[in-house]
């Protein structure tokens, strides 16, 4: 991993209301606002997603050195809403359905499952973990 803690997305408007995130690897991801009734992700759907792969990748790791899963699935769900702290998402939760094949290693993955869930949501999942402490964003506009 780099030494440079920074992380850089750049989004640009490809269509009224369509948008391609690309990283510094030159890997993209299209969303949009869902107006039209469109199946792109909508930006909403990408910080559900985000906080499902973060926690997902860390128990991967800790729970495929013992076996391969025989089914892995991580369901993101939240409530969006609008008060008087503005438009956010309330509810978030997080639920884990893993299956291992039967035997030892299958039993080890399984005995290790809940503390590498609880680890990452504790400590290893950044998105998570950034949007727990409410890490607060700064928006600037740059002169054209």
């Amino acid at each position: 991993m780099s030494d440079n803690p920074q992380r850089l997305v750049t989004v640009d408007r490809t269509a009224p209301g369509h948008f391609t995130a690309t990283n510094t690897r030159g890997g993209t991801i299209d969303f949009g606002t869902a107006v039209g009734g469109g199946a792109e992700f909508t930006p909403v759907e990408l910080l559900l997603a985000a906080i499902g792969g973060c926690t997902a990748a860390d128990v991967d790791v800790a729970t495929t050195r013992h076996t391969e899963p025989d089914g892995f699935t991580v369901t993101v769900t939240g409530n969006k809403v609008s008060d008087d702290l503005g438009n956010r998402m309330t509810d978030l939760a997080v639920t884990f359905s893993v299956t291992f094949p039967e035997g030892e290693a299958g039993d080890r993955a399984r005995a290790i499952l809940p503390r590498a869930v609880t680890v990452s949501h504790e400590r290893l999942c950044t998105v998570s973990r950034t949007v727990e402490t409410g890490t607060p964003v700064t928006t600037t506009i740059k002169d054209a």
